[in-house]
């Protein structure tokens, strides 16, 4: 059956058909697209094919649903003027660069792209309305006329990767049809040229923009480069900027090291699914939790989406916690205590789980670690996305090595899977089985050996695992940092010294010198003193 329609199926992809378009008609000489959404990426995919055009103009038509929504969700006034469709269109053509994959195929693509535009080959313009969301791409000779052969294809495909079908990945599903009536190529066109006047001009001096500011830029200098490299590696934590974090509440001091806390900690959670908080006692670490569960809050697809956050405290602190996220003002929260986790009848409703004292679950063979890994592995619907997802966790816990490999092993499992993680370690499993046998090898050494031993394993578990997932500060740490140590010293924070032991003497009396010495002689005294008996 021949028909003039075509999909993404079986290789029928657009990226095909304008081959065959072009090889099919040497003749064409201009080119025009109308489309919802542009991407570089599928610009410099159809570039080979258009290498010997003399013009091509590109209509930008930019989403103003999506748009409103995420401008009201963050409070922000939404501007529909010419100056800010161009931004609009702008910052998502710069994201797109910072996104796509980083070898030299896509550099001389982009290369060639902004090159096009600075040289006029190509002209674009968005379109100020940001509801044209048709997709027309027309082929036309020169003087052009219905003796003349002209080609307009319609449908479904944007000028991206995934419309397309040049992406790695699976392409989407498109529905398109090819038309090379004179007719339809003039009506096509003639409803382009009208929707093209009313466009605004993007100007190669505003294209320039992304050579400058993004890894295009040839003229980085070394200290810029050591700067991507910390950002590439430790996202956000690099930023010593306060305001980065959600407003605190009245009587709560903003501290550069919390801040820090908080963005490496919500970075580590994205990636990783959960991260252990294990500052020191007394940095604060229920503040950089709940600051943590503010942001994902309100990151988290919200407003489609209103996720809820459970919290499971030791019962002495509930208390504690409870008046902290009334300061916060932390909505859709439930606190558990760690005893009463059988309680929780559906888990599938918390996208985020705190854990205070998350040592406590390290044993396996416990019940309540049996329900502390139903809560946190039971996936959740995401509203925004409609789709399931698994939920990030924060376990909070100074010491989160305790006794052996196989409590920081069991912690783990409450984010990660065993044989498949995000960690360099890709089998957490038999990564500690290994260290296990080490570990009962090392306890039948003699005492010196055993401590050398037992260091190596631990060091080993600290650079391979810990470390890329454990946000920690001593207190030795904030004096040794400077710019932690000035912002504490400028805002008057003191932490107490602790010294050396000294000796205090007690003068007692002469009937309880008596009874502190029969005391002492009872409990030593291992013929005729007291004995532990149950």
């Amino acid at each position: 059956m021949s028909t003039r329609f075509f999909t993404n199926r079986r290789d029928n992809t657009l990226i095909d058909k304008f081959a065959g378009v072009f090889s099919n008609n040497p003749d064409i000489r201009f080119f025009d697209a109308l489309i919802g959404y542009f991407r570089s990426s599928g610009y410099f995919a159809l570039r080979p094919f258009i290498q010997d055009l003399e013009k091509i103009r590109i209509l930008v038509g930019i989403d103003v649903d999506q748009r409103a929504a995420q401008c009201q969700a963050r409070g922000l006034l939404f501007d529909a003027d010419a100056p800010s469709a161009i931004e609009t269109f702008m910052a998502a053509v710069k994201a797109d660069i910072a996104q796509a994959h980083y070898d030299a195929e896509v550099e001389a693509g982009i290369l060639q792209f902004i090159e096009d535009v600075a040289t006029k080959k190509v002209e674009m313009r968005a379109h100020p309305s940001r509801k044209l969301h048709a997709k027309i791409y027309i082929f036309r000779p020169a003087d052009y006329n219905e003796h003349k052969h002209g080609n307009v294809i319609t449908g479904s495909s944007n000028l991206t990767d995934a419309g397309m079908g040049t992406g790695k990945g699976p392409a989407n599903y498109e529905f398109n049809v090819l038309l090379n009536q004179y007719d339809d190529v003039v009506f096509a066109t003639e409803e382009f040229e009208a929707l093209w006047a009313e466009g605004i001009d993007i100007l190669p001096a505003r294209l320039a923009f992304l050579k400058e500011e993004t890894y295009l830029n040839d003229a980085i200098t070394p200290y810029e480069l050591y700067l991507k490299f910390l950002v590439e590696y430790f996202g956000r934590g690099v930023e010593f900027d306060p305001s980065a974090s959600e407003d605190l509440p009245e009587g709560f001091k903003r501290l550069n090291y919390q801040t820090d806390a908080v963005n490496q900690g919500f970075d580590l959670m994205r990636k990783h699914n959960g991260f252990f908080l294990a500052d020191v006692v007394g940095l604060g670490k229920t503040i950089v939790a709940c600051q943590i569960a503010k942001k994902f809050f309100f990151s988290n697809g919200y407003p489609v989406h209103i996720g809820r956050t459970l919290i499971i405290v030791p019962p002495a602190m509930r208390d504690s916690w409870q008046e902290t996220i009334a300061k916060f003002q932390l909505h859709n929260v439930d606190i558990v205590s760690s005893g009463s986790l059988h309680k929780v009848k559906h888990p599938e409703r918390f996208d985020l789980v705190i854990v205070d004292e998350a040592h406590k679950f390290r044993n396996d063979s416990a019940g309540m670690y049996d329900q502390l890994q139903r809560i946190c592995k039971t996936q959740v619907r995401n509203n925004s996305t409609n789709r399931l997802e698994p939920k990030k966790v924060i376990l909070i816990s100074a010491t989160p090595l305790n006794n052996s490999p196989k409590d920081i092993y069991n912690l783990l499992l409450l984010f990660q899977h065993g044989k498949e993680t995000t960690l360099d370690v890709a089998n957490l499993q038999s990564f500690f089985v290994d260290r296990m046998d080490e570990w009962k090898e090392a306890r039948q050494l003699p005492t010196a050996e055993a401590r050398k031993a037992v260091m190596a394993i631990t060091q080993l578990i600290r650079e391979k695992i810990l470390s890329p997932i454990t946000v920690r500060r001593t207190r030795t740490d904030l004096k040794e940092q400077e710019p932690y140590r000035k912002d504490l010293e400028a805002q008057g924070i003191v932490f107490p010294e602790t010294g050396r032991p000294q000796k205090i003497f007690y003068i007692l009396n002469p009937a309880m010198d008596s009874a502190y010495d029969r005391t002492l002689a009872m409990l030593s005294d291992t013929a005729t003193g007291l004995t532990y008996n149950r």
